[in-house]
């Protein structure tokens, strides 16, 4: 089960089972968990309705026989015939089960309505939420991107309803901010937004009233559109922002427009909206929430975290800034070793180490930094099975070009540049002024020597030093719903 948390999840929903015996009141007889009670045999035999959510605020209506164990194999032949997704793209879809504390993709062998059942025992487990907000939240179910789908073979999608799908799920990332992206990028999105739902063809003066009545943060990011001025910001300055905004997006709409000799077609759209969104490092990515230690200003500042949404994805470990909307730190799994350590004492926190080269006055150092998170545990896994499907991948490619590759490796020998384990650094990180690039300045991080003994100091001790597990593929084994919970 991959599992992930981030911000509230737009275009919230549950899953819905209608019918006249299917409200569970709350099971009190464990102290921790609040689950429904179970509906009996003859009640989920009978054909329930089910709405499976979509990316765009639409839904698939699905009735469903046997509902306590039906698996997500078996609703996906379902979805994907209502969707007339084709087979040669079923692959690039997961079901997931999301709310505003959690999210989880889920398994072809899964039963979600045994999971939704779980769900708030979930929460206790892999969430810092309160006891409150956990009796309030409900998962809904939800189609959207396979996290190990990969981009490559996304580009090779023409199927407009597939592309639409996938477009859908992007835009919301970005308006959301959970892709961070610099102006030339969300303005040329937001424009391409706009063609998609407006259409090529009009002028200026339907453009200006088109965005007023829709408002901007449909096409742009909240924060973006919305500003950061707050109450301190006067309605003059607010009204002359919005509307410089307006203007480039208009001049960004009529490039679009006047490109071609004929209008675009919408799949030539929804190719260039995904394929921008493509050049961001983390797109495609599986969200985890965590924190991470502030950088020591002062002794009032002592202690103090920082909110970050960490992504992974198939290339590499993503570190985000909640507030501020960029890169904290993006690092190729080439770039990095890892590990998750188990909290000692009560009160002590689950945490992702994340180590990767760096320099101190000149001086190449190792860079250690903690993310505090109740999901550690998963991340870790996480980027274990995203190294482990990147290193098949590649051995396989590999296999093809032999000669080159053994030609290839004896020169990486001999100039000392290998990017793996023990025999070479890893790419040193530079920091740039686009969010999308690191700003390792800004992160408050261990250093120690190129030696590495001073990982000696990590509590508590570990199986393996950072350096064997990143160069060794141990055998992925994911974190599953304990038995006891299943049963209920």
């Amino acid at each position: 089960m991959v599992a992930a948390s981030g911000g509230k999840f737009t275009g919230t929903g549950r899953l819905e089972m209608e019918g006249d015996d299917c409200s569970f009141p709350p099971d009190s007889s464990d102290g921790h968990s609040q689950r429904g009670s179970v509906a009996s045999s003859a009640t989920l035999s009978r054909a329930q309705d089910v709405l499976v959510y979509l990316f765009g605020d639409s839904a698939v209506h699905l009735s469903v026989e046997g509902l306590g164990s039906v698996t997500v194999q078996e609703l996906g032949r379902s979805v994907r015939e209502a969707l007339h997704v084709p087979e040669s793209a079923q692959d690039a879809f997961a079901f997931w089960l999301c709310s505003p504390l959690l999210e989880l993709q889920l398994k072809v062998r899964h039963q979600p309505y045994k999971l939704c059942r779980q769900w708030q025992d979930l929460l206790y487990r892999f969430t810092e939420a309160s006891e409150e907000d956990i009796s309030q939240d409900e998962p809904c179910l939800q189609y959207r991107r396979n996290v190990f789908y990969p981009k490559s073979k996304e580009l090779q999608i023409d199927d407009e309803g597939v592309l639409k799908l996938l477009y859908e799920e992007a835009r919301s990332n970005i308006l959301t901010g959970r892709y961070p992206c610099d102006p030339e990028h969300w303005m040329g999105l937001g424009a391409l937004s706009f063609a998609l739902d407006e259409g090529t063809g009009l002028d200026s003066q339907h453009f200006t009233s088109t965005i007023r009545e829709k408002k901007l943060s449909s096409f742009l990011p909240a924060h973006v559109a919305m500003g950061s001025g707050g109450l301190l910001s006067t309605l003059r300055g607010k009204s002359s922002r919005q509307a410089g905004l307006e203007q480039n997006l208009l001049e960004e709409y009529r490039k679009i427009s006047t490109s071609a000799a004929n209008p675009p077609e919408p799949t030539q759209l929804l190719h260039q909206y995904l394929n921008t969104c493509h050049s961001l490092p983390y797109y495609g990515c599986a969200f985890f929430f965590g924190e991470i230690d502030k950088p020591v200003q002062g002794i009032l500042q002592r202690g103090k975290r920082k909110a970050v949404n960490v992504g992974i994805c198939l290339e590499g470990v993503y570190v985000m800034d909640v507030k501020e909307k960029h890169v904290l730190l993006g690092l190729r799994f080439s770039e990095l070793s890892w590990d998750h350590s188990y909290p000692e004492e009560e009160g002590d926190s689950h945490i992702l180490w994340l180590e990767f080269d760096g320099e101190e006055d000149g001086t190449p150092v190792n860079k250690l930094l903690k993310i505090y998170s109740k999901q550690a545990e998963l991340m870790s896994g996480f980027i274990e099975f995203c190294v482990e499907l990147k290193s098949a991948s590649e051995g396989g490619a590999a296999a093809e070009t032999d000669g080159e590759a053994s030609v290839s490796q004896q020169s990486a020998s001999q100039d000392g540049s290998s990017k793996n384990g023990r025999g070479g650094r890893r790419g040193m990180l530079h920091r740039q002024n686009s969010v999308v690039c690191s700003r390792v300045h800004s992160l408050n991080t261990i250093s120690y020597v190129d030696n590495g003994k001073e990982i000696k100091r990590l509590k508590p001790k570990r199986a393996a030093s950072f350096f064997s597990r990143q160069a060794s593929a141990p055998t992925y084994s994911a974190v599953q719903v304990t038995e006891s919970l299943e049963q209920g």
